[in-house]
């Protein structure tokens, strides 16, 4: 069963339909999922991250919990009575088991504990990979731009390593960046100013915001491809041969630190109120998404001012007219502006990746990539 599982997972393509391969699936994701929830549940000072167990609704996390144990456990019962794919769901299952041995949903929680105990987010790794996959993948499936790309295409293993890693180091780059963006951008903070734009309507503060990160975003982005020292880190990104919404994922820890602390200090030395910043985090965490999606939207006229899933695959294209183009992630109109917007006759690009596929595959070899490289 395990080399099954194994041959399983280091395979990619088209999940043959009638065979159980698709219920099985589900039932296994949801089987690991409750089995770490569970964990969660028993050390949550280890385990979960600070700013979100503040506002969690503990029933209602257990009844999500009970709810997908429950349709895991009966997918896979169903599948091994029918003995369809019994060597997936045999071990979905004895995921279940295993989680309802070690309590289930009824996990007494323990608040008792000091906040800065040091903990990884699993519990951010697990609502957002349940929330991304349940969104994303029924978009892409209901507007899929390649429709005959499969879900689990090739090389997604290695964008699944790098979505665990930077989910679980939440709390790492949450403190690194805070700390770089006080010691270096905290000179600079103005109470009167921070005052004001604190003070500034929501329907303001929101576009305005997101065009001050957008207007840090570009140019640091731009300068990870012009300055060669940085491309080394930002190949690792654009080494992705197929788009959808694990692509995105792909990113060297170091980018991310760099990224992250450079956007955050116009944030922060600007002062913009909670509200604000709260609704700029949904509005950026759903574009990092959708627009590395395998889907087939354009929106209009608008496509001149909002980044779409079609202006950013071509910046992720190797075709000659791609190269070093469109470096928005929010704000499209920025690359009309400063002349780096992709002029093509053409609405899509052919290839994705780097020139030359340099980049090897695989999360570790990506890690150690940038400073190994001899191009």
């Amino acid at each position: 069963m395990l080399e099954k599982l194994n041959e399983f997972a280091e395979s990619h393509g088209q999940l043959q339909p009638g065979k159980g391969l698709v219920t099985g699936t589900i039932a296994l994701t949801l089987g690991i999922l409750c089995f770490l929830g569970v964990l969660a549940f028993h050390f949550p000072q280890y385990l979960t991250t600070p700013e979100l167990r503040r506002s969690y609704d503990v029933d209602l996390m257990r009844y999500i919990l009970l709810a997908a144990m429950v349709i895991a456990g009966g997918l896979s019962l169903v599948n091994i009575v029918f003995n369809r794919a019994r060597w997936l769901s045999s071990f979905a299952f004895l995921m279940i088991a295993a989680a309802a041995l070690l309590g289930g949903h009824k996990v007494p929680v323990d608040s008792n504990f000091p906040d800065n105990t040091p903990y990884i987010g699993l519990d951010w790794f697990i609502l957002d990979l349940l929330g991304s996959s349940l969104i994303f993948i029924f978009i892409e499936k209901l507007f899929a731009y390649r429709k005959d790309q499969p879900v689990f295409r090739a090389e997604w293993q290695t964008d699944f390593h790098h979505f665990i890693v930077n989910h679980m180091i939440v709390g790492f780059v949450l403190l690194a960046t805070n700390l770089l963006v006080h010691k270096l951008f905290g000179w600079a903070a103005n109470d009167g100013i921070r005052g004001w734009v604190a003070g500034l309507p929501f329907w303001i503060g929101l576009p305005l915001i997101i065009l001050v990160a957008d207007l840090v975003q570009y140019w640091t982005h731009r300068g990870y491809h012009e300055v060669p020292l940085l491309w080394r880190l930002h190949a690792v990104h654009h080494s992705v041969k197929s788009m959808d919404w694990m692509a995105g994922s792909r990113q060297h820890i170091l980018e991310l630190l760099i990224t992250r602390t450079l956007v955050l200090a116009p944030i922060y030395v600007f002062g913009f109120s909670k509200e604000v910043i709260d609704a700029y985090i949904v509005v950026v965490g759903f574009q990092a998404v959708f627009n590395h999606c395998n889907v087939n939207v354009r929106l209009g006229p608008l496509r001149y001012v909002i980044v779409t899933p079609n202006f950013h695959h071509w910046h992720h294209s190797q075709d000659t007219e791609a190269i070093d183009k469109n470096y928005a992630a929010h704000y499209a109109f920025l690359d009309y502006l400063f002349g780096t917007a992709v002029k093509s006759t053409r609405l899509w690009p052919e290839h994705y990746g780097v020139v030359g596929d340099y980049v090897p595959n695989g999360f570790f070899k990506q890690l150690k990539f940038p400073f190994v490289w001899k191009g």
